[in-house]
């Protein structure tokens, strides 16, 4: 058994708005075993937001030391063993981490082993799910909520903090007063506001009814972030702040400095599988909410993480949804149903 890799170059169907900038197109690397096409995984990255990625020559030259290193010892060790050394190798590169920890459960897949087993994987059951709005002109945005309503969406997650505020609070009022209260709200900032502004711009999330604040400020603050979890009219869940924290005391060092109402989880910048369920173990712990998402993975990633949500069931709707953005995406089993997502082709 040989690993290898290969890069991709994921095209967005459109230009997809955040307050970090404007994404075309995005890379991810595609670790496959020769010889057995369905024994995958990847390691997607955001430039600019991973941690463990800074150009693609010296990421490529770890993935070159992963699949050298795992052809190496694949037939010294079992899988067990295997997923345990690369989580201690790999743990300050969550991404290449997520996408052996995909390969290894694939291996263990096709020898009839589904350790992320579920209802949802049977297809007996489905996840909720929310669906996102990115950001564009107010038109578009527009056109963009009515889609997804008229796909069965109940909650919808906006990424606000690129436009003008007062432009985007007034679409947002907009959709509360004609959804009314049974539409749950989501916005995701990405630490677009500062201490000057925020407590006044969460005043008025909080007079429409917003769900929840995603990552409102910058990292790094954890005062601020603290007394904002404290006060805040809304919840707030973390997400850019987690990044980077990948041992377990200083995981759950940061929850209790911050104390926030949710979390949001990415694999691939959170430490991969292992450190996701660190996070989550901790979050129920300390009785912080969280939800999965995905960190503009392909088909391929987007189905493993997936299929990690499946086990636990979750009620809350998961961050999900993304897999349609590219046009040049693998096929996969899941599919969009009524706001849920769903395993098609499955045995029953």
């Amino acid at each position: 058994m040989k690993l290898v890799f290969k890069k991709i170059v994921l095209r967005f169907s459109f230009p997809a708005g955040t307050s970090r900038g404007v994404l075309k197109e995005k890379p991810s690397w595609i670790l496959n075993v020769e010889n057995n096409p369905l024994v995958v995984g990847e390691c997607s990255v955001i430039p600019g937001l991973n941690m463990d990625y800074t150009d693609d020559a010296s990421y490529e030259e770890k993935i070159q030391w992963t699949c050298s290193t795992f052809n190496l010892l694949y037939p010294q060790l079992d899988l067990d063993q295997l997923l345990y050394f690369f989580c201690q190798e790999l743990i300050d590169f969550p991404s290449i981490l997520f996408g052996v920890e995909s390969v290894l459960y694939r291996i263990n897949l096709s020898r009839g082993n589904d350790v992320f087993d579920s209802a949802f994987a049977r297809g007996k059951s489905t996840i909720p799910i929310n669906g996102l709005i990115w950001m564009g002109t107010i038109e578009e945005m527009k056109s963009r909520v009515r889609d997804k309503m008229n796909e069965g969406f109940s909650v919808l997650k906006f990424k606000i903090g690129a436009l003008d505020f007062e432009e985007e609070y007034r679409l947002i009022s907009q959709i509360r007063a004609e959804f009314g209260e049974g539409l749950e709200i989501r916005v995701d900032a990405n630490g677009a506001f500062d201490s000057e502004n925020i407590d006044e711009i969460l005043k008025r999330l909080g007079d429409i009814k917003i769900h929840s604040i995603e990552q409102p400020v910058k990292t790094g603050d954890w005062a601020l972030m603290s007394r904002l979890c404290l006060n805040s009219p809304i919840p707030i869940a973390l997400d850019e702040e987690l990044i980077g924290v990948n041992v377990l005391d200083a995981k759950e060092q940061l929850l209790e400095a911050i104390n926030p109402q949710y979390i949001i989880l990415k694999p691939s910048l959170h430490g991969g599988i292992k450190g996701t369920l660190e996070w989550i173990s901790l979050a129920k712990k300390m009785n912080i909410g969280w939800w999965l998402t995905s960190a503009l993975e392909s088909a391929i990633g987007l189905e493993v993480i997936a299929r990690l949500a499946g086990t636990m069931a979750p009620e809350i709707p998961q961050g999900l949804g993304t897999g349609g953005l590219f046009e040049n995406n693998f096929d996969s089993p899941l599919v969009m149903l009524n706001g849920t997502l769903k395993y098609k082709n499955v045995k029953a």
